[in-house]
């Protein structure tokens, strides 16, 4: 399987300039609701014009950026559609324990090629290898018997196994009626070792410049949590119980986190070389989101906890050179955000991206 794998990827090199203009091409049509692969042999990107859009590497979810893979592999990239063009808002890995020990799907190397980032692949049931394309359009059911005119789009997203022996896997969905919001089911597959825990953690609040995180009495700010902290590590506090998020008219536990600073503030970049330099780092979508996990009412026991840690300077791949570095405009912001639970089999998450800001949606619930 692994020699087959190691075709497929060299193959990648002829076939990849034109499987990432395709996929820019797909993400802009017009004249339907769902964004899908025209066929499994398209790039594999899915989401919801004036929505959620989530594709595998390599597609790249921004058109405007020529022959990009679109960031690390390992990694789920979620953007936001708006006016016909993707923006990528965030990344979010999986990360499973077993024994204590955690492993990292965007960091840990690859057994087929020994680079860094396990491959993610997406399929139409639990079965199958990787390859680079689509392998399936989604499906789409009506889940909501009261509200018939409901669409639900599905898919299953495979990974390599983890070298603790972790496998699991995960069926992504998204409704029309949240267009904003990807629906994330943890499963394992017969082989796994047993999961401890298994989180899903957006990787990416720097790049927004996540500051405020909303619990049910108190806003907790990065730059008071990390207040003196400017070092190039993560700095990492305690996370907060459930007992402490925020819950919505229906019983769900919610927990909501935002940049501090207007758009126009978000949206500058200093004008120095080494800056300059990293670009990537600039915030490209031309409106703030707000961003936030939330869990059923009915679907969560009391180990459920949200962590964040914290970054002072924007992350340069692991370098230990200091000079690699540059400070996060504005001061600390969060980058890993998560739900963490004790695993069980069809666990279920919400990762949701919002226009409206946080203070308008909390004074709605």
């Amino acid at each position: 399987m692994f020699e087959s794998i190691k075709r497929i990827l060299a193959t990648l090199i002829v076939v990849l300039p034109a499987l990432l203009q395709t996929a820019a091409a797909q993400q802009t049509g017009a004249g339907a609701n769902w964004i899908r692969p025209e066929n499994i042999k398209s790039p594999p990107v899915w989401g919801i014009h004036g929505g959620i859009v989530v594709s595998l590497w390599p597609a790249s979810l921004e058109a405007n950026i020529p022959n990009s893979e679109g960031g690390p592999r390992g990694l789920l990239r979620v953007g936001y559609e708006l006016n016909g063009v993707v923006y990528l808002v965030n990344y979010i890995a999986v990360e499973p324990v077993v024994d204590g020990d955690m492993e990292f799907s965007e960091v840990r190397p690859s057994v087929v090629d020994g680079k860094l980032g396990k491959l993610f692949w997406a399929a139409a049931d639990t079965t199958g290898s990787f390859s680079p394309f689509a392998n399936t359009r989604g499906v789409i059911t009506h889940p909501d018997k009261l509200h018939p005119d409901v669409e639900e789009l599905s898919f299953y997203v495979l990974m390599e196994k983890f070298a603790d022996g972790a496998n699991p896997y995960l069926k992504i969905t998204i409704r029309s009626d949240k267009p904003g919001e990807l629906g994330l089911q943890l499963f394992n597959h017969k082989n796994s070792a047993v999961m401890e825990r298994c989180a899903l953690t957006a990787t990416m609040g720097n790049y927004s410049r996540l500051r405020l995180l909303y619990l049910k009495d108190k806003v907790i700010d990065s730059r008071q949590l990390f207040s003196g902290y400017d070092d190039i590590e993560f700095a990492e506090k305690e996370p907060y119980p459930v007992g402490e998020m925020l819950k919505t008219r229906s019983g769900d536990p919610i927990v909501m986190a935002e940049s501090n600073e207007s758009f126009n503030e978000l949206a500058s970049w200093p004008q120095s070389q080494p800056y300059l330099a990293r670009w990537h780092w600039r915030y490209r979508p031309f409106y703030k989101l707000m961003q936030y996990w939330r869990v059923d009412a009915a679907g969560y026991d009391s180990s459920l906890v949200v962590r964040v840690n914290g970054r002072a300077k924007y992350w340069t791949g692991g370098s230990a050179d200091k000079s690699n570095y540059v400070d996060i405009p504005g001061g600390p912001a969060f980058e890993n955000f998560e739900l963490r639970e004790n695993y069980r089999i069809g666990q279920q998450f919400y990762f949701g991206l919002s226009l409206k800001p946080a203070k308008e949606l909390i004074a709605g619930l």
